[in-house]
């Protein structure tokens, strides 16, 4: 795989993450604290676009999946620093960089 499409495929990878991050986010406020209903609309929305980004991706579906959990890792871990304000701890850190490893391994190591 050309560096080119690596970084298309990271990018799909991130942008997806954060359409399911935010849009389950929209839909936590809506039901879990009573914010207005258009708010857990928009959230399906985009938890709607999360759906169609993964079919960019250059690999089959099971493969894009497995990969994209890794990055679903560390971006919850982000999320989780950035916006609830808990600071991530080592053990977070060290499972966010095996999980990552994992999305290396699975989605751009050379295949024969």
């Amino acid at each position: 795989m050309e560096k080119i499409d690596i970084a298309r495929s990271i990018f799909f990878f991130i942008l997806a993450g954060l359409c399911e991050i935010s849009g389950g986010y929209l839909v936590w406020l809506c039901f879990r604290e009573g914010k207005s209903v258009l708010i857990g609309l928009l959230g399906a929305v985009v938890l709607v676009i999360y759906g169609i980004i993964p079919t960019f991706q250059p690999a089959n579906f099971g493969r894009v999946y497995a990969a994209y959990g890794g990055i679903f890792i560390v971006l919850s871990i982000l999320w989780g620093w950035q916006v609830d304000k808990v600071t991530p701890d080592k053990y977070d850190l060290i499972g966010g960089l095996i999980a990552l490893t994992g999305v290396v391994i699975i989605m751009y190591w050379p295949r024969g």
